[in-house]
């Protein structure tokens, strides 16, 4: 059965079924609506409004380091605030996954800056999944639990303000009831004094390359033909936009995985139009 859901409303259900066992987060438009509907499922769940951000995401990454799924939320600028721990733990890695959940604020509606988290991802070295509407919100942050698991790497999910606050249709699904996965102490891998950093980069470089890789083909990526001379590049809410305005009078190419991002898939969309127009 599909109900209407906002952006973080279906964020909260897509994490809900995909088994975490922890939320943290620090409220702050326009995330705080996802943890506010995770209570519903108190049996299942533990939820904490943390003292600030890097204390909740600090909380979700020792979770996510013992084995269990985690997740993680705060509006753009709290990232500043976690920003410590968030550029060690790509470094790290995760044990269960673990998603940080990052909601913009394009246009500063209840924001004192414009802040763009995707540049965070990419100084991190971290993925990061945007999706577009709500039935994507759960859709996207169930697969990055999966992912962040196979690519041993937490993984980011970008919302903003129209996405998290608008509302579509959302079919939900059954939660994956997963058993809180074994720790083993390995301090090479989870205590980032010099010498282990300088091996792990090398890690960090392989789990990207890996990732460049898996864009080029995931479903998170995807073309839309129309048989256009026009072909539109964008990601998130902007989609939304651009369908609106150009219809069918283009081919799309909408990015999902906003980083890595896929060159190849990219470069063929582009070389197949007459004119390309990247819209942000």
């Amino acid at each position: 059965m599909k109900h209407l859901m906002s952006g973080n409303e279906a964020t909260a259900r897509g994490v809900y079924e995909a088994g975490i066992k922890i939320c943290s987060a620090y409220p702050g438009t326009p995330s705080t609506e996802i943890l506010e509907n995770l209570p519903q499922y108190k049996d299942d769940v533990y939820c904490e409004w943390a003292p600030n951000e890097k204390v909740a995401f600090e909380v979700a990454f020792g979770a996510a380091t013992g084995g269990a799924r985690s997740f993680c939320a705060m509006k753009h600028v709290g990232l500043n605030v976690a920003a410590d721990p968030f550029y060690t733990m790509s470094y790290i890695g995760v044990n269960g996954g673990m998603v940080l959940g990052v909601a913009d604020d394009p246009g500063m509606h209840s924001s004192q800056n414009e802040q763009d988290s995707r540049h965070y991802a990419i100084a991190a070295k971290l993925p990061m999944v945007e999706p577009a509407n709500s039935a994507e919100c759960r859709e996207f942050v169930m697969q990055a639990f999966d992912l962040s698991e196979k690519f041993d790497t937490p993984f980011i999910f970008r919302l903003t303000t129209r996405v998290s606050h608008s509302r579509s249709p959302v079919e939900e699904g059954e939660r994956v009831e997963l058993p809180i996965l074994p720790y083993e102490k390995n301090a090479a891998k989870h205590v980032m004094m010099p010498g282990n950093a300088k091996k792990r980069h090398i890690v960090v470089e392989e789990h990207l390359a890996a990732l460049r890789e898996f864009a080029e083909t995931t479903s998170l990526n995807r073309v839309e033909q129309n048989g256009a001379s026009i072909g539109i590049i964008t990601a998130g809410n902007c989609y939304n936009y651009a369908k609106e305005a150009f219809g069918k009078r283009a081919d799309y190419l909408k990015l999902g995985l906003v980083n890595p991002l896929p060159e190849k898939l990219i470069r063929d969309f582009a070389a197949a139009h007459d004119t390309v127009y990247v819209i942000e």
